[in-house]
């Protein structure tokens, strides 16, 4: 891995989305709206945020979504690149590479990619892509040294990034990345909700935990707005209250309350919560959520295989 610091360019920093799909536009616009917000006073980094910002599509669909969802922030306006993704990475400073896991030979493996990452920042959020991964597409074994190659991070926002509220994974690197960029990394996802850092072997639980925690989540709610609407709520209020069920049970168990605890206090002897729990129970939820987070992971594990190519040849 290349250990370089970030270049200066006319005072100005240039982030490059290569790939702007869900995840990518829910990044993109975290972080336009932060640097949009005043800033607190006498508030300082150990490195320039990026001001200029570039977005390589494919289709004229997404570059007519991300217009429209970049328009509240004039003040920094996106350039968008249809079907130009080597301009773009020539333009940037730092990359953040959001494309489908499976196309990451037909983004990065074109003439002239690797001179254009030369020395920047490469940032995956590819769901079960490795940085060896990465780095075996951009260099043929042996066929790069360190000073000619890009620095790649890996991390893994989820969807609740469109309303800044994310839970990512950055996975530590070694050797440790420079402070600059290490604060650069982190303030980028701290600009759409809270960052974890842990190593590499852990980021396909956490793609499973993280990633796709939120569809579980929506499958929880979606039963119990079901079950209430089953007993004669209207389907509004019952989805309204079992959102903030889940929200107020949240807030508890950050505060610091162990989920037993909020379990045991609220199971009255005899009572309808005692109830319900022991049907859940009877039904193995608990153990069946555990398994789907498990079977996640697993099938994480296998969603970069087959991206890269090793001298030569995919596999």
């Amino acid at each position: 891995m290349a250990t370089q610091t970030l270049a200066t360019k006319s005072g100005e920093k240039t982030l490059t989305m290569l790939g702007c799909g869900n995840l990518g536009l829910a990044v993109l616009t975290g972080i336009l709206a932060s640097i949009s917000e005043p800033s607190e006073p006498g508030e300082k980094t150990s490195f320039e945020t990026p001001t200029k910002f570039i977005a390589c599509i494919r289709s004229e669909r997404t570059a007519a979504r991300i217009r429209s969802a970049v328009e509240p922030y004039p003040k920094f306006p996106v350039k968008i690149l249809q079907n130009d993704n080597l301009t773009g990475v020539k333009e940037a400073d730092i990359v953040i590479l959001g494309c489908k896991p499976y196309m990451l030979n037909d983004v990065l493996n074109v003439p002239g990619m690797r001179e254009a990452l030369k020395g920047k920042l490469l940032i995956s959020v590819l769901a079960g892509v490795h940085a060896k991964q990465i780095e075996d597409t951009l260099y043929l074994e042996g066929s790069a040294s360190a000073s000619e190659r890009c620095t790649i991070v890996r991390a893994m926002p989820n969807t609740a990034a469109m309303i800044r509220q994310s839970m990512t994974t950055i996975s530590i690197t070694t050797p440790p990345l420079p402070k600059e960029w290490d604060d650069l990394v982190s303030w980028i996802f701290t600009r759409i909700g809270k960052i974890v850092h842990l190593p590499p072997s852990q980021m396909d639980v956490c793609t499973a935990l993280a990633g796709s925690g939120p569809a579980f989540a929506a499958l929880m709610i979606e039963g119990l707005a079901d079950g209430a609407v089953a007993m004669g709520l209207p389907r509004a209020e019952a989805q309204l209250m079992a959102c903030q069920v889940l929200k107020g049970t949240v807030g508890m168990i950050e505060s610091g309350e162990h989920p037993s605890i909020v379990k045991e206090k609220i199971s009255s002897p005899g009572g309808c919560t005692i109830g319900g729990l022991l049907v859940l129970e009877d039904a193995a939820v608990r153990g069946t959520i555990a398994r789907a987070v498990r079977e996640a992971t697993c099938v994480a594990s296998e969603l970069g295989k087959g991206t890269q190519l090793v001298n030569g040849t995919r596999r």
